[in-house]
């Protein structure tokens, strides 16, 4: 059974249709990466799988749980809405850490909120935020960064920010890991920190879902392609189906202008 399934999924900004109708579904410990050109609707697919968006239409499933269908998210209560959306974790673009924070404590925080909803917080409080903290520690180390944990935002160079925006996003243990052009807000000689990360963790079989410019990263990283155009999946394939022998006479001349 696929851990993600998007199943006719549909969004509209006035008269414009962004998303006409995204299907397709993703197998745990794999790596998708969703290329195509600006305005081709990729992040609005993924604000919508991570609920920053509402879809019109459709529905999404992520390990079995609906985190939206049109026909029954209003039946859905407030807490298996809320359990259903922690199964996902977000990399923004531009990090959007709280500079009033230490790179710890941006790691942590939201653990430490979620925690006040457990039963047994009152009773077992210093253990269970003893253990975030090591988590959190844990994380920071992972991505490479245990010498920053007690340093603040402005402190860091955009690499590190978004390293600890990585090891965020993981804080809460998501069952899936979405990445927004995770280096477009990078100098170049700062993005190939940011994709061994990713490529780190591709190989620890973490369950992802990219959506990228770098398509010699997509076709390192990836195990499947989705090719966005004018807001339906152009084409879907295996890196060497997409890249090597694209059926799409669009999707040709995508992957051209990016050998060019």
């Amino acid at each position: 059974m696929a851990i993600l399934e998007v199943k006719d999924l549909k969004k509209s900004f006035g008269d414009s249709d962004v998303l006409k109708g995204i299907s397709f579904s993703l197998e745990e410990k794999n790596v998708l990466a969703i290329i195509g050109s600006s305005g081709s609707g990729k992040t609005t697919l993924l604000r919508c799988i991570n609920m920053l968006e509402t879809a019109d239409s459709g529905s999404i499933t992520v390990d079995g749980g609906v985190v939206f269908d049109s026909d029954r998210t209003e039946k859905l209560t407030a807490e298996q809405k809320r359990e259903n959306q922690l199964k996902i974790g977000l990399v923004f673009q531009s990090f959007n850490l709280f500079p009033q924070h230490t790179a710890l404590e941006n790691v942590t925080l939201a653990a430490k909120i979620h925690a006040k909803n457990r039963p047994d917080f009152k009773q077992n409080r210093k253990a269970i935020l003893a253990e975030i903290e090591e988590n959190g520690k844990a994380l920071l180390k992972k991505v490479g960064l245990s010498d920053k944990m007690n340093n603040y935002p402005c402190e860091l160079s955009g690499g590190q920010q978004q390293r600890v925006s990585i090891a965020r996003a993981m804080a809460l243990k998501p069952k899936i890991l979405f990445f927004d052009e995770p280096t477009s807000a990078l100098d170049p000689e700062l993005t190939g920190e940011i994709l061994k990360v990713i490529k780190d963790l591709a190989a620890e079989k973490m369950t992802m879902v990219i959506v990228t410019h770098e398509m010699n990263f997509a076709r390192e990283a990836a195990d499947r392609i989705i090719f966005m155009d004018n807001g339906v999946i152009e084409e879907e394939g295996t890196p060497e189906e997409v890249f090597d022998n694209p059926k799409s006479e669009r999707t040709r001349e995508f992957i051209a202008g990016y050998s060019d």
